[in-house]
This record gives structure tokens, C-alpha cells and sequence, in this order.
């Protein structure tokens, strides 16, 4: 049965929360950090109440931000265009909101810069309750100055209107100007949120692709394993029923018994596992008491595995193609001892496995091109699915004798 591959190809990527509150974060630091650095060239006056003040702006500014991403989140999954002009409509509010909190958080201040101002320039300058910003003159005792019909008349002192309350539409306007600078801000903000989004969901795509990639593969190598085992399966059942049809009991149970210890074996692992050699090689030696149950007078069997080597992984019954096709074609039409030999060693980065049989040196039977059998194809293209050009496969007739040999990466806990 196949594994569902685990891929989120079904759902939305979306930014982490770590990320999407860090861009946040840097935005507005970035935000308080030169409006304060612009505050301090300028020389604005109560740098140190103002302080406070931008700081609660820029937490509010944060927490805005994080509604206008939640807002962004729901057109994740849509395309580029409906992003940027959701981006674009939803920063506006956004915009308009983060400038109210702005004039409420410094509305009691202005005040107070407007009497610095006055000191500043040695006059003294004040606003009402109402707004206005208006001078007091001294000096004028019961006088009042027909060149200002607004002036109120005091006993000491004329006070002059210097600057009407702002109206309805004077305080959008302002509203407005200081707005369209935390738009742009947001908009900053919003294109650097895409750009991230962008690059997570190809990455996402990416781990797709290479998802998908492996399934595919491992169902190619599954359907080469599957190969293997009908194949096996065919031929044994065949000589089987060949030694209870003649007779030979004695040798029947014990090939039953080397089929139950071979295929225990070797459904051990998944169909696409790798195996130690000392498993490998344990399946094979397996699998071979079944041959020599079917030939006894001719197959004579020699297992060397090189010391150190017994953990080194191997792709499961890489091997048992190749023994199978020395059995087949060496040793059943022989009318002598066969001896088939499995080695394996290590040259430096690589393990070399080989299997060879000192039969007729046809290994794929007469009037077949050597390393065209289908038990060679399948060991070749599966060595090709699992390891690309990281191995090698050499097969082909030998000192009289026909010899398969694998070099695979050394993998060796």
C-alpha cells in the first residue's frame, strides 16, 4: 500500500508569526528611531514628554499593523494583483487610524511647545481651551488696538489672536497630511510582507516538488522490488512441486523451511529500506538453501563479507537478482559443481559487492547480450533510482565464469 507523501500542498503557506511580528516590530523601532533623530536635529522643543508619547504611537502603530496583516492573510492564496490592490485599500483606513491615535496622544502637549515657543522668542504665547493660539502684549492698559478688532481688552495686557482653533475640515486636513506619511509607511510595510510570503511559498513549493519527487521515486523503486519477489516466488513454487511430485519429501520441507526463513526476512523491512550487509548477505544465505535444496549435487555456495562492513546499509535484495541469475543460468543447466560466490570489501569511499559463479559465463542465457536480463535491468535501474551516477554496475563474463560487481557509496555508521 502506498504512503500519503505529508506535503501542505492542499493548504495555504502563510508567514510564520515569529516573522510577521519581527517585520512589524523593525518597522515601527525603525519608525520611532528616526522621528526621535529628526526631533533632535530639528531641536523640537520637550524632546523628553514627546518621547513617551511616539512610543505609545508606535505600539499603536503595531497593533494596527497586525490587523492590516490579518486582513492580508485572507488573500494569501490569491494571485499577486488581488494582494497588492487588497494592500492598497486596506492600509488606507489603516493609515487614517494610526493618524487620529497620533493627534489624540500629543493633543495636550501643543500647548505646552507653543508656550516654549513664546520663550523662545521672549513673548508670551498660550492657547485656550478652544484652541486658539493667541499672544499676550504687555504694557496696554485699558486700551485696545483698532488695527486688531479680535483683541480682548485686559487691565495690564492686550491679548491677540494669533491663530484660530482649526475647524471640522482644518483638523481632516491635518489628519490627512499626517495619514499619508503612515500610508507610505504601511505600504513599506505591506511590500516587504508580500516579498517574504513570496519567497516562503516557493520554498514551500520547492519541498513540494521534492516531495513529489521522492514518491514518485520510491513508488519506482517499490514497483522494482515487486519485481523481484513474483519472480522468485514463480520459480521456487516450480521446484517445489517438482520435488513432492518425485518424491523427495525430505528435500520439500526443507525448501519450505528456507522459504519461510527467506521470506521472514526479507519482509523484515519496508520495500524500499535499506538493509545492513550482514542482513544482505543473511537473506541471500537464505535464499540459497532454497537453491541447494532444488540442487544439491550442484551448487556449492561461498558467503565473505570483509570484517568491519556487517552495518554498512545496502538497498534491500540488491543482491538476490544476481544470485537468482547465476542459479539459473549457471547452475541449473550444469552437469557438474557450480560454485556461486558473494564478496563484498571496501576500496576506499565505496563498498564493492560481487557476486560470481564459475559456470558456463552465460549470464543471461544463450543468444542474450550479457547485461540485458531482466533481473540485471531491474538491480541496474534501481541502483540508477537510489544513488544517480554515486554508483557503478559492471556484468558480464569472467575467467571462464560470469561475474556481476556493484560499487556503492560507503555507508557505514
Amino acid at each position: 500500500m502506498f504512503n500519503r507523501v505529508s506535503t501542505s500542498a492542499d493548504q495555504t503557506e502563510h508567514l510564520s508569526l515569529r516573522t510577521v511580528l519581527v517585520s512589524i516590530g523593525g518597522l515601527w523601532l525603525f519608525y520611532f528611531l528616526l522621528t526621535t533623530l529628526r526631533g533632535s536635529i530639528l531641536g523640537l522643543e520637550l524632546q523628553q514628554e514627546m518621547l513617551w508619547r511616539r512610543g505609545v504611537v508606535s505600539l499603536a502603530g503595531m497593533a494596527v499593523t497586525c490587523v492590516l496583516w490579518m486582513v492580508l492573510r485572507l488573500v494569501d492564496d490569491r494571485s499577486l494583483g488581488w494582494k497588492v490592490g487588497v494592500a492598497i485599500i486596506a492600509a488606507l483606513p489603516a493609515s487614517i487610524l494610526i493618524a487620529q491615535i497620533n493627534q489624540l496622544v500629543f493633543s495636550d502637549i501643543e500647548g505646552k511647545i507653543v508656550e516654549k515657543a513664546g520663550e523662545r522668542e521672549g513673548v508670551k504665547l498660550r492657547q485656550d481651551e478652544a484652541g486658539n493660539v493667541l499672544i499676550d502684549i504687555p504694557g496696554v492698559s485699558g486700551q485696545v488696538d483698532e488695527a486688531h478688532p479680535r483683541g480682548t481688552q485686559h487691565s495690564e495686557t492686550v491679548t491677540v489672536t494669533l491663530q484660530n482653533a482649526p475647524t471640522g475640515f482644518d483638523k481632516w486636513r491635518r489628519i490627512s497630511d499626517i495619514a499619508l506619511g503612515r500610508y507610505f509607511l504601511l505600504i513599506a510595510w505591506t511590500s516587504l510582507y508580500l516579498a517574504l510570503l513570496a519567497g516562503a511559498q516557493a520554498r514551500a513549493a520547492e519541498r513540494r516538488e521534492g516531495e513529489f519527487r521522492r514518491a514518485a521515486k520510491a513508488a519506482e523503486l517499490r514497483s522494482l522490488r515487486y519485481q523481484v519477489n513474483p519472480h522468485f516466488l514463480f520459480n521456487t513454487l516450480n521446484s517445489l512441486s517438482s520435488l513432492v511430485m518425485t518424491g523427495r519429501t525430505e528435500r520439500a520441507e526443507d525448501m519450505i523451511q528456507a522459504m519461510s526463513n527467506f521470506y521472514r526476512h526479507s519482509l523484515a523491512e519496508g520495500t524500499t529500506a535499506d538493509v545492513s550487509l550482514a542482513e544482505e548477505f543473511a537473506l541471500q544465505r537464505h535464499y540459497l538453501d532454497i537453491e541447494e535444496a532444488r540442487f544439491p549435487d550442484r551448487l556449492s555456495t561461498r558467503l565473505d563479507l570483509a570484517e568491519g562492513l556487517e552495518n554498512c546499509r545496502v538497498p534491500g535484495m540488491i543482491l538476490q537478482p544476481l544470485v537468482e541469475n547465476s542459479v539459473k543460468y549457471a547452475v541449473a543447466p550444469a552437469k557438474r559443481v557450480v560454485t556461486v560466490q558473494i564478496s563484498a570489501w571496501a576500496e576506499g569511499n565505496s563498498v564493492v559487492l560481487r557476486v560470481a559463479d564459475d559456470g558456463s559465463g552465460q549470464g543471461v542465457g544463450i543468444g542474450v547480450a550479457p547485461g540485458l536480463g531482466i533481473g540485471l535491468a531491474n538491480v541496474r535501474d534501481r541502483l540508477k533510482g537510489r544513488f544517480g551516477d554515486g554508483a557503478s554496475f559492471h556484468s558480464g563474463p569472467e575467467g571462464g565464469g560470469y561475474v556481476t560487481q556493484i560499487v556503492l557509496p560507503k555507508d557505514c555508521p
